[in-house]
């Protein structure tokens, strides 16, 4: 096992893996930038490094700061976390060529997964079900547009790096086409430093399903309950659960043994995430992801395993001691993702004069803010995960519902209602909804 982790990573995440770490006995060092070296979680670790101005590219993504203070510190591994350096393969190659683990799959995997034109080519040709689209990248609007002709509009074109919804545009008819990839590349550019772009069918009010993966460097691998993550919005997640209410056991095994399939072709290790979507009776592999999850509390608490813990153990070279069989789904869960955001759902950046946190049977609350924290115009304006279980769907949605309504912040705009809209919804209630649902919502 590892001696001292350097954590890459602000805000919840570090603190969630620097919780994860204090349980194994293991040192941890959070790296800050300035504008967080004051927030409560760095007194957490055992120790904390600035490595840069409020900028992420001075800080969080400042490679050549990070290294320095994992050798400065004597750490032998880092964890990065979700975002930021978390599927730069380059940095995990840098981390090899230092001696210093990276806890997440290799570089040679990450840059694989992180090219999604190339494993939806791969997957293809190893007859995974993928939905239609061009054979790699499209470089310009002329092929993209023959690519729209043959497989049909509507299209999505779709950044070959990254996530977050960010480089995406769905195209209805050809007069539409050359702006969207316009749009698309310059988006990618700015958001990854990459401006490839691809073209797929775009596939009308699916279901986006998710299946968390662990696997050893043996190269054996588990699947855990699926995670539904359809209620988006300009495709980023709103609110998640686990299970599914609309995917029965057949459909389960059969996403889970092909996400351990994908697994074991691009030879992955650690935990990670296979997606896909769902219509009907069919699905189509979407990407993977190769790092920790935001949303991976419901599955935590669905099959009452730690994921971060797993991780970091599997990275260490441990061997997965989980059979199949030992994965249960123990109840239900639910997860909201609290945003600072105004009432176009844009990023509002301030200061939380007040925060008041749910508690009580059932609700497990994922944040790094307190009363006075800043919502930084640097970052990321998630405030807080707040995560509930039940017996059942209706108890867990219940809870949910009581959660949101004792949950107290003033300072700053958050998107509180838009989660109890939801929950109100007799299609939500029902378990009846897509990847549509915030647009069609009354």
């Amino acid at each position: 096992m590892f001696k001292k982790v350097l954590v890459a990573n602000r805000g919840e995440i570090a603190l969630r893996v620097i919780r994860a770490l204090r349980e194994m006995s293991v040192k941890s060092v959070v790296i800050c930038s300035e504008a967080d070296k004051n927030n409560f979680y760095c007194g957490l670790a055992d120790d904390s490094v600035c490595v840069g101005a409020a900028q992420a590219a001075s800080s969080y993504l400042n490679i050549s700061q990070i290294i320095s203070a994992a050798l400065v510190k004597k750490c032998d591994a880092i964890h990065p976390g979700y975002g930021f350096l978390a599927e730069n393969h380059h940095f995990a190659e840098i981390c090899a060529s230092y001696g210093i683990n990276f806890i997440g799959p290799s570089p040679e995997t990450i840059a694989l997964a992180g090219q999604k034109a190339e494993i939806i080519d791969l997957m293809k040709r190893k007859k995974i079900p993928v939905v239609p689209g061009s054979k790699g990248v499209v470089p310009s609007v002329k092929e993209a547009k023959a690519v729209a002709a043959a497989i049909k509009y509507p299209v999505i074109i779709k950044a070959t790096a990254g996530g977050g919804g960010k480089g995406m545009r769905i195209v209805r008819s050809e007069k539409d086409i050359e702006q969207a990839f316009e749009l698309a590349g310059a988006e990618a550019k700015n958001a990854f430093s990459n401006a490839d772009l691809y073209v797929e069918k775009y596939i009308e009010a699916p279901r986006h399903i998710e299946i968390q993966i662990a696997a050893d460097k043996k190269g054996k691998v588990v699947f855990f309950p699926e995670r539904d993550c359809s209620i988006q919005r300009n495709h980023q997640k709103v609110l998640e659960e686990s299970p599914s209410p609309q995917i029965g056991p057949k459909m389960r095994k059969k996403l889970g043994e092909t996400a351990c399939r994908v697994a074991k072709l691009i030879n992955y290790t650690t935990v990670g995430t296979v997606e896909f979507l769902v219509s009907k009776d069919k699905f189509y592999f979407m990407e993977m992801n190769a790092r920790i999850q935001v949303e991976h509390p419901v599955t935590e608490l669905v099959s009452d395993i730690d994921l971060v813990k797993l991780q970091i153990a599997l990275a260490a070279g441990e061997d997965l001691k989980l059979k199949q069989d030992d994965i249960k789904e123990i109840c239900h869960s639910v997860e909201c993702r609290i945003n600072s955001e105004d009432e176009n759902y844009m990023p509002s950046a301030g200061v939380i004069e007040k925060l008041i946190l749910p508690g009580g049977p059932g609700v497990r609350v994922d944040t790094a803010m307190t009363s006075g924290s800043e919502i930084s115009p640097f970052y990321d304006s998630m405030i807080a995960k707040i995560i509930t279980y039940g017996r059942n769907r209706a108890e867990a949605i219940e809870r949910m519902k009581r959660a949101l309504m004792e949950m107290k912040i003033e300072g700053v705009t958050t998107n509180i209602a838009l989660h109890q809209k939801i929950l109100q919804d007799k299609n939500f209630a029902d378990g009846c909804y897509t990847t549509d649902f915030i647009g069609l919502m009354k």
